[in-house]
């Protein structure tokens, strides 16, 4: 019941579409402009910087809380104490859901985001040093080419391997490859238009519409 609760509730937070309800609050929805994507790097696009910003620290931040706030609480509300090992199953079962709840959000029909800037929150708590890791794969890749998509991939296809160099339990290893195949097939679009080359790379010059988008 715990499980379940926990996520359920972590799956609530992950979908606030935070995207979504940005571009409402300025009278536009994000769906309609750019790459038609609630994730950071569209609003970055089309409503400016800032926007951009808020939208992915407050992305990574429901992956983060689902993880850490989320499950103490819950695990308070059933009076639970749960041990070492049952705190990280829950913990992983929250960061998954959460995840999900972004990609797949109940509140738009269940089309989302990509979830890169919730997986970064669910690492930050779960796998901190593989987020390092992959972090400085994601910042080379994007600066080299200026693909969000690119660089986002890269991370992705690093991450089980920078989780098992770093150490980490097979079931951790087993859990960051399935969020690095959630975040490739989440791309896929991204990675059809990159064989193509008709991936948008960024400016920054000015942010600007964008008919292919990350996040």
């Amino acid at each position: 019941m715990l499980c379940l609760v926990v996520a359920l509730t972590a799956y609530l937070l992950g979908s606030i579409p935070t995207g979504f309800l940005f571009a409402k609050a300025r009278g536009l929805d994000i769906r309609t402009v750019g790459s038609g994507n609630i994730g950071a790097t569209n609003v970055f696009r089309s409503l400016g910087k800032p926007a951009g910003i808020a939208v992915l620290a407050l992305d990574g931040l429901k992956g983060y809380l689902a993880c850490t706030v989320l499950v103490r609480s819950v695990a308070q509300a059933f009076g639970a104490a749960p041990g070492v090992a049952d705190r990280e199953g829950l913990a992983i079962i929250a960061g998954i859901a959460a995840i999900l709840g972004h990609n797949y959000t109940c509140w738009l029909g269940f089309k989302g985001g990509k979830g890169i800037a919730t997986s970064a929150g669910v690492l930050i708590s779960l796998l901190p040093w593989p987020f390092l890791i992959i972090l400085g794969v994601w910042i080379v890749v994007f600066c080299l080419s200026r693909y969000v998509s690119l660089a986002s991939v890269s991370a992705a296809v690093v991450l089980p391997f920078a989780t098992g160099l770093t150490g980490k339990s097979p079931l951790m290893i087993g859990v960051a490859a399935s969020m690095s195949a959630l975040a490739i097939y989440k791309h896929r679009s991204n990675i059809q238009r990159l064989v193509r080359g008709s991936e948008n790379r960024v400016s920054f010059k000015k942010a600007r519409s964008s008919t292919a988008s990350n996040g």
